[in-house]
């Protein structure tokens, strides 16, 4: 856990100059890669209701990282396409998310670098993977319902 805020707080220090969050990062880097997203895709992406989606999209417009228009084939669907200043921006974090993380494997020997490769491969293969969401199981105790997936080793 105090690893995982670590990194988590160094992530929020190299987010912090372009005045975004996580979360909106996160939409900055999809559009990035897509160029435009409906306002119901982007809800879809970030797991939001279109309202929450469009309070994000409002502060990156207000920023000048994004821009809405309207679809149109149908005027009611909103489009929202990155600007050439939040293409900027994402390029510059990704820079310095990588800049930092050649730093951190100096003080890993080359097999520990080689066996990190391959965790952090295989956990973003998992991340990636379209796989159906787990089983919701109750406990005998009733407790509150737990997913029954287990790793490969049979731990949870």
């Amino acid at each position: 856990m105090e690893m995982q805020r670590c990194f988590v707080l160094h992530l929020c220090k190299e987010l912090a100059p372009g005045g975004v969050s996580f979360p909106q990062f996160f939409l900055l880097a999809a559009l990035d890669q897509k160029e435009v997203l409906t306002m119901s895709a982007i809800a879809q992406k970030m797991g939001h209701t279109t309202a929450a989606a469009s309070g994000l999209v409002d502060r990156l417009e207000n920023l000048g990282y994004v821009v809405r228009s309207s679809a149109r084939e149908d005027r009611r669907k909103v489009m929202v396409c990155i600007t050439q200043k939040g293409s900027a921006l994402v390029r510059r974090i990704r820079e310095e998310m990588v800049g930092n993380l050649m730093k951190m494997m100096t003080h890993l020997t080359p097999g520990e670098q080689k066996a990190w490769l391959q965790i952090y491969t295989k956990i973003y293969n998992y991340c990636q993977a379209k796989e159906e969401p787990e089983p919701l199981v109750r406990s005998r105790s009733r407790r509150p319902l737990v997913t029954a997936g287990r790793f490969e080793n049979g731990t949870r």
